[in-house]
Parts: structure tokens; sequence; C-alpha cells
């Protein structure tokens, strides 16, 4: 074992965070867990897994699960696509693997939304294998521990960290040095506050000796964030609200919402025009009810929320109505519930 990971894990032992899919008997639970940590914090994901667990403690109860009940444990984590390809997984594991998640790495790279970086924490950590793993944390931390000077998000820097990665791995401590470092960059090695000063690796670290530790990791420049402009419909009848259900394989994949549809200007009568274009919806504008401003990973909305009247539905339209009272039960993006908050 090199000076860096005997360094790295005498600090886990002593300060690595309590988690409650930590030493979890079962292998699902370290599943679940790293699909909901990408790209989202430790701090949002515990109560989802907590309740995720309660709901479907086992890849079987997920299985047979609708994708309803999925989605709608989901709603509020983000990047939707992530609970479906769970769900298509955890069918996937009980058709083929008995219910069993499979100890080998081809077999685990078939499962939906499982990638090289799921692979290597899962085997590290729930079945005690000597794979390397590299998330946004661990790029960040070897990109300053070895002043990488080649952008972290690039093909050949993504090549370099994973060799790093690789080279520095303890054998027969991966588990606890891939969740050391984790750890190490989500609490010591900040993206832009790094606590050099608090750090167990701040000799060793090549960035921190030659003061680029707040230049590392060099990443591409990002381009401009797009604008988008939408219009939403509330049409109310008798207790019940007419709702779309978003295409599977998009954004917000399954999740239901109110019409909507894209706009070039806030106008009301371009709203009607974009919503009778999109869904055949023959409405009267009554009253603007407010702007919902939201921003995504690569674009940013700006959504006018429309009070309407329905003059025809089309008879092939895939509208449905939705009674008001059952509106928490329809998984819906935060834009359209907190339409339904504020709204409705």
């Amino acid at each position: 074992m090199n000076s860096l990971a005997r360094l790295l894990l005498a600090w886990y032992r002593r300060y690595g965070r309590v988690l409650p899919w930590r030493n979890h008997p079962d292998p699902y639970a370290v599943w679940v867990s790293e699909i909901m940590l990408q790209q989202t914090r430790v701090e949002t994901v515990i109560p989802y897994f907590e309740k995720w667990m309660r709901l479907f403690p086992t890849a079987q109860a997920l299985a047979q699960a609708d994708e309803r009940h999925v989605l709608q444990a989901w709603e509020g984590l983000g990047y939707y696509s992530r609970a479906r390809n769970l769900h298509a997984a955890a069918k996937m594991v009980c058709e083929q693997f008995n219910g069993k998640l499979p100890r080998n790495l081809d077999d685990l790279r078939r499962l939906p939304g499982v990638g090289r970086y799921t692979v290597g924490a899962i085997a590290s950590m729930a079945f005690g294998m000597d794979e390397p793993t590299l998330d946004g944390n661990l790029r960040r931390v070897f990109s300053r521990l070895f002043d990488v000077t080649t952008p972290a998000d690039s093909p050949i820097g993504e090549k370099i960290l994973w060799e790093l990665a690789a080279q520095n791995l303890p054998k027969g401590k991966a588990g606890d040095y891939n969740q050391a470092l984790m750890d190490l960059g989500a609490t010591i090695c900040l993206p832009k506050n790094p606590r050099c000063l608090l750090c167990p690796l701040s000799e060793p670290c090549l960035a921190r000796q030659r003061g680029t530790q707040l230049a590392r990791p060099i990443l591409k420049p990002k381009k401009q964030t797009p604008h988008v402009l939408q219009a939403a419909a509330v049409i109310l009848r008798r207790g019940r609200v007419l709702l779309a259900q978003r295409a599977a394989d998009g954004l917000l994949g399954g999740m239901w919402e109110f019409p909507t549809a894209r706009v070039e200007s806030d106008l009301p009568e371009e709203a009607r025009r974009a919503l009778a274009t999109t869904y055949g919806l023959d409405v009267i504008i009554q009253k603007k009810l407010g702007s919902i401003r939201h921003a995504y990973t690569h674009f940013k909305v700006e959504e006018s929320v429309y009070a309407c009247e329905l003059r025809e539905l089309p008879k092939s339209s895939p509208l449905r109505w939705a009674r008001v009272k059952d509106l928490p039960t329809y998984p819906m993006g935060k834009i359209d519930r907190q339409i339904v908050k504020v709204h409705i």
C-alpha cells in the first residue's frame, strides 16, 4: 500500500461520513445509492434513499412496482431517466440473475443506467473487488493531487485520471479507499475553497506544493446556457384538470405536466396558438396566473402559466382529465408541481 492510500485510509477511519448505504448487507442498497448520487448531493439523496428502501426494499419489489409509483418516489430528485433505468435494470436482474445483483463486471455493465463509474463503485463497495472508480469528486481530487494540466472533462484527461485511480488503488481496500476519496472531495477538497490545511494529503499534493489547487481541475469552456420560453395551460372542469404525460424517452420522461408549449414571446395569443399547434387544443386564455423559472443542466426555462377555458378537446387527444384531489399521486417535475401548489 502506498503512502497516499495509508494517509487517506487513516483519515477515513476517523472522519468518514456515516451514511445509510455504507456497510449495508445488500448490494442492492449500494446500487440504489450510487444511481441516486449521480449529479446529486449526499444531503439531498439521504431522505430519498431511506424512503426508497422502505417502498422498494429489494430488487424484486422494485421490479414489480408500477412505473408511476417509481417516478412518484423519485419526484424532486431530478434526472428522471435514472429512475426509469433503475426500474428497467431491476426487472433485468430478476429475469436474468434470480433477483441478485451480478458480481460479474460485464453483467453489471449491461444493466441500464450502469456506466463505468457505477460499475467500479458497486464492484468495490458492494463486492470488495479491486476496482477503481471516478466521479466528479474523484476527478477533482486526482487533478489536484497530481496537478493534472489536461482538461478533466476531455477524453485524454478522462483517460489520465482513470489511470491514476487504478495505479493508486490499494489491493483489498478498494471499497474504503474509493469512499474515502469521495468523502475527501465532498468535505475537504472542495471545488472553490479547498480546505488544504485540514487535508490529510496536503503534503503529497502536487497542486498544493505548486500553488495551483484553485486552478485544478482544468475544464473545457462552458457553452452559453440557452433560455427557453414556454406557456402552460391550467384547464379546470368540475373538479378535474387536464394533464399531459411526457414521452418516456425524453426530459422528465413519463412524468405528468400541464399542457405546455414552446413560445417565442410572452403573449397570450402566441400561447393560444402554440397550444393549438402542439395539442390541437382550442382554448380561450382567461388570465395569466404567473411565471415560473427553473434551471436544468443545459438550459433555463421561463414558463408563463395561463388559466384557460377549453372550447374543444380533440377526440384522439393524448391529454387526460385528472381529479384535482389526486394530483399528489401524479409524478411531476418541479415546474408543474409548483403550478399545483400555487395556482390549483
